[in-house]
């Protein structure tokens, strides 16, 4: 049985939840060759966590047996692994048969189904592993990751190097996280906004909005954001500090919309929601967390924040 520095792996996306990632196998072990299009990135990463950096991803799949990959969307990961067309050569190119890429991002999960076969057909196997939890999360190897696979014997190979970062929870067949991933994400946004509405209403009535989340804490209306967001982020105006970008709640909303356009299901609330957050992330700055869609509430209900 091969150790965890005898395993040869690739992690693709050093990024804002991606470094932590990497640093987390690292502490686990694990010996991930990097690559990121931001070269500097990956080699401060790897500088320090002891790793090292692989300038092609051709080169990179020659290089490893399995290939995480952390990438903002889907188009991004299709072309990673498949190369655009042109110049740019993808993973494809060097991955043996046999291989494994593990795509971690909050991808559409249509595309990774059409993804799948254009794979298969050089001999790799593609699993999805969606992760939930953040960035503080990510840091502390505490994420939940949504795993999903047609391959028992793969999903076996890569849960031991998953857990490294987090808690493993199959979810089904190829697909089966990403979609997941989506619907979470959706129902914790609207959850999100359902909250920060109440506590724009609640203040212009002249509820206490600390009073107000500590009811909604004790009663039915209690959700992970009126727990873990609304006091330490929202009232506390440290938006930032919470580690998610808006656009990329917005993204995830619109994943979810578009697989229940896609199975031809009429969403009313998830119509709503997905708007909502679309609108948000229009009109606020590029930047913004998620956190503030409570400031985009704000200016619609006539506020000025104070």
């Amino acid at each position: 049985m091969k150790s965890e520095a005898d395993i040869k792996l690739g992690f693709v996306g050093i990024g804002t939840m991606g470094a932590p990632m990497v640093r987390c196998l690292a502490q686990a072990g694990y010996r991930p060759v990097l690559f990121d299009i931001d070269t500097e990135a990956a080699r401060a990463v790897a500088t320090d966590a002891g790793l090292e950096v692989i300038d092609s991803l051709p080169d990179l799949g020659r290089a490893c047996d399995i290939v995480i990959l952390m990438l903002p969307h889907s188009g991004i990961v299709r072309r990673v692994c498949l190369g655009d067309g042109a110049d740019a050569l993808g993973l494809i190119e060097g991955l043996r048969p046999g291989s494994l890429v593990v795509d971690m991002s909050s991808s559409d999960p249509m595309e990774t189904r059409k993804l799948a076969p254009d794979l298969a057909q050089a001999g790799i196997t593609l699993l999805d592993a969606p992760v939930s939890g953040g960035l503080r999360k990510a840091v502390a190897g505490t994420l939940s990751i949504l795993l999903g696979s047609d391959d028992d014997a793969a999903a076996q190979r890569v849960t031991p190097i998953l857990k490294a970062m987090g808690t493993v929870v199959p979810t089904g067949p190829l697909a089966s996280g990403h979609a997941s991933k989506a619907l979470n994400n959706y129902v914790s946004a609207a959850g999100l906004a359902a909250a920060c509405e109440a506590l724009i209403v609640g203040r212009r009535f002249g509820l206490n909005p600390e009073t107000l989340v500590d009811v909604l804490n004790v009663s039915t209306g209690r959700n992970n954001s009126t727990e873990n967001k609304l006091k330490q982020f929202v009232l506390s105006g440290a938006f930032r500090k919470a580690g998610f970008a808006l656009e990329l709640m917005a993204k995830d909303v619109a994943l979810a919309k578009s697989l229940s356009d896609d199975l031809g299901l009429e969403m009313p609330c998830l119509d709503e929601v997905s708007g909502l957050w679309s609108d948000a992330r229009s009109n606020l700055d590029p930047e913004a967390d998620h956190t503030e869609i409570f400031s985009y509430l704000e200016t619609v209900a006539g506020r000025d924040g104070g």
